[in-house]
């Protein structure tokens, strides 16, 4: 009997076993009925409680307004003449919201497999328990507790106001689990290489680079297996990026929510279109969670745009972040989602001399607020060339002659004074003096301009260099 469960088993990993999947007989032949079936119902149900999060997300913040500034969690905006106190870490709210629906949610993409659960008298496996998609499962809690740890480090970094080492080292450890789970589920480390390659390193290449030596039992001797650790260095690294991206693209009503929520309707776009392909199953993964963080994030912004009634906080850039390395990660797309980020990699581009301390970095590099025009001027800094880092002399002599950086001489002639290095200062030096909500919409327009070209890099560059 073990033996015939062992080979049960086998074929159960071997045949794929959709976490969708309907009964065989409620299958219809042909792919278009298939989809129909095992993907419309649960994302019909989905965007029904994204729906219902969205309008709970407008009904909770303003009834935890008070609440958080009595509790301290209130922040002046500077960008007023008469600079209100506002409430911040509000990012918290519609996290909390999002997890609730997802957490409400979890049971119904596994309807039908819970509902033939059982057992046997002599309490022995069923075929049912066998056709489970346990690695599925697994990826969907997974990818939950991912979520949750880094709502609860954001918040912890909206209270106690942890370094920027911190910021770096916590993501990292949040990913640890959802690594894991892509290690034994997967651990699809293989990169498809260019065309105009092809003829020097083949087709594929595994970007398995770490080895571990272990004791095969039954030939008594050691064995190097490889693990993909370049990939998975990677996918930790995306994680840390895209939660600190959008943290540092910050600082005016309206533009966290704002670009986030046009990344994810950007991603979301993607995985329909990529519902017919290869990776359905993951790009329906991948909508379950976009879906409700849409509708939350939309409720959100609700309330921080111009004039913002709250700040998102650093809880919200944690939670965004998170959210696209998950499904990027665990849906397969990984290398795709950063194209969607083309802002946010440009602002960390052009604030790395500042970032790293090559140049001097203020606490905060947010636009200068002129009372007399209500507009925002680009914030700066001061320095001296004969100072700076031999690094950062070129760093700033690059920018220099590029014309990405506005000098001006200050006191005796050899203090410089320099706008502060981020997009949204980029923005002012090229537009000039602007209002807040323009300045908004212009950083906002340019991220859809940003997916626009993502798209096009992805179905029609990619032609070029890859077989699509």
């Amino acid at each position: 009997m073990a033996d015939n469960l062992q080979v049960t088993l086998e074929e159960a990993a071997t045949n794929y076993s959709s976490t969708f999947s309907q009964p065989p007989s409620a299958i219809p032949e042909g792919l278009e009925g298939a989809l129909a079936v095992k993907t419309m119902w649960p994302l019909l149900w989905n965007a029904i409680y994204s729906l219902v999060a969205f309008f709970v997300t407008l009904k909770a913040i303003p009834s935890f307004m008070n609440i958080f500034m009595q509790a301290g969690f209130a922040g002046v905006d500077m960008g007023k003449k008469d600079r209100p106190k506002v409430a911040e870490a509000m990012g918290v709210i519609s996290g909390c919201v999002f997890m609730i629906t997802i957490f409400l949610f979890i049971p119904v993409p596994f309807a039908w497999h819970l509902a033939r659960l059982g057992y046997n008298e002599d309490h022995s496996l069923t075929k049912e328990q066998i056709d489970f998609p346990h690695h599925e499962f697994v990826e969907f809690i997974t990818a939950v507790l991912s979520v949750c740890c880094m709502l609860f480090l954001g918040f912890a970094d909206d209270a106690l106001n942890l370094r920027w080492r911190d910021k770096l080292f916590l993501p990292t450890i949040a990913t640890i689990p959802l690594l894991m789970v892509y290690y034994v589920n997967s651990n699809s480390t293989t990169v498809i290489v260019p065309k105009q390659l092809r003829h020097l390193l083949g087709f594929s290449v595994n970007l398995g680079i770490l080895f571990v030596c272990l004791t095969d039992k039954v030939r008594k001797m050691p064995v190097m297996y490889i693990v993909g650790g370049l990939y998975y260095v990677f996918m930790g690294a995306l994680t840390v990026f895209c939660t600190n991206a959008i943290n540092i693209l910050a600082g005016i009503n309206g533009l966290e929510a704002g670009q986030s929520l046009i990344i994810a309707i950007s991603v979301a776009l993607f995985n329909l279109i990529e519902l017919t392909g290869a990776y359905r199953e993951s790009c329906v993964f991948s909508l379950y969670f976009l879906l409700p963080y849409i509708g939350t994030t939309a409720g959100l912004l609700r309330y921080n745009w111009f004039p913002s009634r709250v700040f998102v906080g650093d809880t919200f850039c944690y939670f965004s972040g998170v959210i696209f390395a998950v499904v990027a990660i665990l849906g397969h797309f990984s290398k795709t989602l950063l194209l969607f980020f083309i802002p946010q990699i440009i602002n960390f581009l052009y604030s790395i001399p500042q970032l790293f301390k090559f140049l001097p970095c203020p606490r905060h590099r947010l636009p200068r607020y002129d009372p007399d025009t209500d507009k925002l001027n680009m914030s700066t800094t001061k320095l001296k060339l004969n100072q700076l880092h031999p690094l950062g002399r070129l760093m700033f002599q690059f920018l220099r002659v590029l014309r990405l950086v506005h000098v001006v001489p200050s006191g005796d002639g050899e203090m410089l004074e320099c706008n502060n290095l981020t997009l949204i200062n980029l923005f002012l030096m090229i537009l000039g003096p602007t209002h807040e909500k323009r300045l908004t919409c212009a950083l906002l327009i340019f991220q859809v301009f940003s997916s626009l070209l993502a798209f096009f890099i992805r179905y029609q560059l990619a032609k070029l260099v890859y077989d699509v």
